[in-house]
């Protein structure tokens, strides 16, 4: 059991809501799913800051889709097409690893997408901003692993090369990815919910 499946059994004012708990990655469910030549709709989908770590996002958008009760709905939750990382991805992504299974996309990118299949839905922002003061301060542990954390690369200050590094963190204190406020930085990391009709 993972620790959310301990805390939902845990949880005692759940009356009859029942749970199905698929841990595997959604090429791993699909695949499951054709193998056993079975199609079972739901009423609740959701995609909740996962998309990014999928081979091919708009047909695991389809396959999800099709899989849709009539009343249904499908949630995508992932980082704005106005936050900071897409500023950061737009410029830099191509320079961060290509090892690492991470496309990075933004809803501008869903919305596409979306729109594309002819898709129904609608989008809501939720404003979220994070405090990334630490990785200004050279050597702070914290902040070395915040900026992994935003570039989706493993020790980026030792990695990266001395000029890419200097570029990222300028980019970090530019308007168009955090605000200063009280000698703090903090990074704009708004977040879409899309809600996609059946």
């Amino acid at each position: 059991f993972s620790p959310i499946s301990e805390r939902v059994a845990a949880t005692s004012n759940l009356g009859n809501v029942k749970f199905t708990w698929h841990e595997e990655t959604a090429y791993e469910y699909e695949s499951r799913m054709n193998a056993e030549k079975k199609s079972k709709k739901w009423d609740f989908i959701h995609m909740i800051q996962m998309l990014y770590y999928v081979k091919d996002i708009p047909a695991t958008i389809r396959y999800f889709h099709s899989l849709l009760e009539a009343q249904a709905k499908l949630l995508i939750i992932l980082v704005s097409g106005t936050s900071g990382w897409e500023t950061l991805w737009k410029k830099y992504g191509s320079s961060f690893p290509l090892d690492d299974l991470c496309t990075y996309i933004s809803s501008a990118g869903i919305k596409r997408i979306l729109d594309s299949a002819g898709l129904k839905y609608q989008l809501y922002e939720l404003p979220s901003h994070m405090d990334i003061t630490s990785c200004f301060i050279e050597g702070d542990k914290d902040g070395e692993l915040l900026l992994d954390f935003l570039t989706e690369t493993y020790e980026f200050s030792k990695t990266a090369s001395p000029e890419l590094k200097r570029q990222v963190m300028e980019e970090l204190r530019k308007p168009e990815c955090s605000e200063e406020r009280d000698g703090k930085v903090f990074f704009n990391n708004n977040l879409s919910v899309i809600v996609v009709e059946p």
